[in-house]
């Protein structure tokens, strides 16, 4: 069974500009950093369409491992370190980082 890691971003402060900013940087930096990580099978960035409750979530980023096994090595590797430090650069405060289990039957 797949693995699946979900990073979810809050709305930076600073209006558009720190959104576009945030967005530029994401996209441009640190999802290239993220493809370099061992074992990730595959990663689609969609940003958030209407927000309903809760915090003000602006994108989630979906990564996908071929098992546990994998994502745990991926998290555990020097380019998520390296990706790790980027990001906290560009998204202080923003994530919420989740590894989904096994759907509920």
């Amino acid at each position: 069974m797949s693995a699946t890691l979900l990073a979810i971003f809050k709305r930076p402060e600073g209006g558009d500009d720190a959104l576009e900013e945030f967005m530029s940087r994401y996209l441009g930096e640190h999802m290239p950093l993220i493809e370099e990580v061992p074992g990730l099978r595959s990663s689609v960035v969609e940003p958030v369409g209407q927000h309903f409750a809760g915090d003000d979530l602006v994108v989630v980023t979906r990564m996908e491992f071929d098992d546990r096994a994998a994502l745990e090595a991926g998290m555990a590797s020097d380019e998520m370190r390296v990706a790790g430090r980027n990001l906290r650069e560009i998204a202080p405060g923003l994530l919420t980082l989740v590894a989904l289990d096994e759907p509920v039957s």
